[in-house]
Parts: structure tokens; sequence; C-alpha cells
């Protein structure tokens, strides 16, 4: 019986699993949430471009109501992002930073700029 528990309980696990990291997945309705979007990324200080590539990537990690977007092509990360749960758009307009932040399922679109340095990306997953 108790062997026949074990089985059980590690099939729903791995059920759990693998529902559980699927692409279907909204990072606006999870606490938790890890993605990787493919697409245009683009990067600049000032007038000048720094890094570009149309076939870049974004791996976005979610705690909570925080994202950080970690870029690839050594552009760097964009870090402590506030979304509500539920919102997948935000208008950024602080001391310093303006912009405009848009994720679902499927898309990341993000531009933003901070202190003189503006990020880019146009991807999907």
């Amino acid at each position: 019986m108790k062997k026949t528990i074990k089985i059980l309980s590690l099939l729903l696990i791995t059920v759990f699993a693998f529902t559980a990291c699927s692409k279907d997945d909204d990072p606006t309705d999870n606490s938790l949430f890890v993605g990787k979007y493919e697409g245009t990324v683009r990067y600049s200080e000032g007038l000048s471009e720094i890094k570009s590539n149309t076939n870049g990537s974004v791996t976005v990690a979610k705690v909570g109501d925080t994202y950080n977007f970690n870029f690839s092509d050594a552009i760097p990360s964009l870090n402590g992002i506030k979304m509500k749960k539920g919102e997948g758009n935000v208008i950024i307009l602080e001391d310093g930073a303006f912009g405009s932040i848009s994720i679902s399922a499927s898309e990341l679109s993000i531009n933003y700029t901070k202190d003189g340095k503006t990020w880019f990306a146009n991807c999907d997953r």
C-alpha cells in the first residue's frame, strides 16, 4: 500500500511539474514566473547604440509584483520593476525613468529609459 501511494504521489508531482511550466502561463496571473522571450533587443546610452540583436532574448523572472528582465548579448538587466498582479502593462514615470513595459503569455514589449540609458525589446515566446 505504501508503495502504491509513493508511485501515485510521484505521478501527480510529475504531471504538476509539466503543466506548471507551460508556455501558456500568463506572468501577470502568477506570483512566481520565469519565462524566456525571443526577438529584437536593443540597448543604447545617450545617442550611441551599444548593443542590438534581432535574434536576442529576454528572460523574465517575477516574484510577487516585482519583475526582473535579463537581456542577452551583454545588455544590462532591468531589475525591480513593479507591476500589480493582473496588470500586463505599465507606464513608468518616476524620478529619472520613463517608458512602457507590456507583457503577456506570448509577447513582451519594453521601451524604457533611465539615466540616459534606453532598453528596447520586441519579443515573442
